[in-house]
């Protein structure tokens, strides 16, 4: 079963696309190997992550399709567990393939998120900006949705 819910692309940390403070890559592009040795292959994805806000309302991973434990993707710190649900991504009314990327907080070192900003990795998408309205589809068996 499917939900589609309205959200406000709001700026990240900005580590996911590009060289930071902290990386000196970025995290997406770093991770996508790992990923796709695990069955995963996020090739023709967008090197980075949408920051979709859904407040009032909150999320969780419920039954994520993908869960990948305890990967090892950068020397800076230890292993981190992250899980993925596809997603659709309508904008301007085109729909662009995604998936919820939720790197497990309790395994995180930094960089997290309050539980109503939804990161998806999606195809590129071209004229978006902060601030933009953005629908987003998800499947409701593994992304549970709850009023904030």
């Amino acid at each position: 079963m499917h939900r589609r819910l309205r959200g406000i692309l709001k700026r990240g940390h900005r580590v996911a696309s590009r060289p930071s403070k902290d990386y000196p890559y970025g995290t997406i592009e770093k991770q996508k190997p790992f990923f796709k040795e695990r069955g995963l292959d996020l090739g023709g994805y967008f090197n980075g992550t949408l920051n979709i806000s859904i407040a009032p309302l909150t999320f969780e991973m419920s039954a994520p399709e993908l869960t990948f434990e305890r990967v090892v993707w950068t020397d800076l710190h230890p292993s981190e567990t992250f899980s993925f649900s596809r997603c659709t991504v309508i904008f301007k009314d085109r729909e662009y393939a995604g998936w919820v990327y939720y790197p497990h907080p309790e395994t995180k070192k930094s960089h997290f998120q309050p539980p109503s900003l939804i990161e998806v990795i999606a195809r590129e998408i071209p004229e978006i900006l902060y601030g933009d309205s953005i629908d987003l589809e998800l499947n409701e068996n593994e992304v549970t949705v709850k009023a904030g």
